[in-house]
């Protein structure tokens, strides 16, 4: 079914409508948002977040009027099927990151990088640089910084005028810190990254494509970090909420 306020088809889960674009897709969408200069808010969604929402109306509200939300959590590319409206393949965060700097490495795009620990956001930038030498690194900044801040960390954004913003926040920061100055950075895509810059660094690693394939890539990354262990529990309840609630699932509008 399509949204009547997007442009592409999508699927309502609990009020958020997640893309059922595939990579090739996404990255063609947001390319012409780029070329355009129309701006996009891109969330990468997974069953956490959708969670977080039903709790936290104003949470909830980042999510829903976000101008593009792929399917990024392998419960959500479940939850989908199970309704009968599929999306057509999960698109990771991770993924589309890295797709967006091949599509700028051939057309010159410009990309600011923003957020996590200095050491981290410097070798994560250094490598990207070296891995994409058609695109033009604009700027990074770790994402240490108070609400007081925040006016200077827009001005630095505003300042190097990028194409692409990537932030990697925790989520409670993260998504609503996009949401509450898209307007004032003025990047034609902004995307939440959560925990790439991590991996790209190498202080992380990836799970195995064996993992990804089976929806496990979850499991991979609480090996790693074990103190994720109270998070995750988040994502048996939702199964149960999605299975519970059924075709409600598709028509709830507000979070409860």
């Amino acid at each position: 079914m399509k949204s009547k306020t997007k442009p592409y088809p999508t699927v309502s889960l609990y009020g958020v409508p997640f893309s059922k674009m595939n990579m090739k897709e996404t990255v063609g969408y947001l390319a012409q948002a780029i070329e355009s200069r129309r701006p996009q808010r891109v969330i990468t969604g997974n069953p956490i977040m959708l969670m977080v929402g039903l709790d936290n109306p104003s949470f909830h509200h980042t999510l829903s009027t976000a101008d593009l939300v792929v399917p990024d959590g392998s419960g959500v590319v479940w939850a989908a099927r199970r309704l009968k409206q599929p999306v057509q393949e999960r698109v990771a965060g991770f993924d589309l990151m890295h797709e967006l700097l091949r599509e700028g490495d051939k057309r010159g795009w410009s990309v600011y990088m923003l957020g996590a620990s200095p050491d981290i956001i410097k070798a994560a930038h250094d490598k990207l640089q070296k891995q994409f030498p058609g695109m033009r690194f604009v700027g990074h900044r770790d994402g240490y910084f108070t609400d007081k801040e925040d006016g200077e960390v827009v001005e630095l954004v505003r300042a190097a005028k990028p194409d692409l913003l990537f932030v990697a926040r925790s989520t409670m920061n993260q998504e609503p810190w996009i949401e509450k100055y898209q307007d004032q950075l003025g990047v034609p895509v902004v995307m939440g990254v959560g925990g790439s810059f991590d991996v790209v660094s190498g202080k992380l690693k990836r799970a195995p494509a064996l993992f990804r394939k089976l929806g496990m890539e979850w499991f991979y990354r609480l090996l790693q970090e074990p103190t994720r262990f109270r998070r995750m529990l988040v994502l048996p309840r939702f199964a149960l909420k999605v299975i519970k609630d059924g075709e409600k699932v598709l028509k709830h509008n507000n979070p409860s």
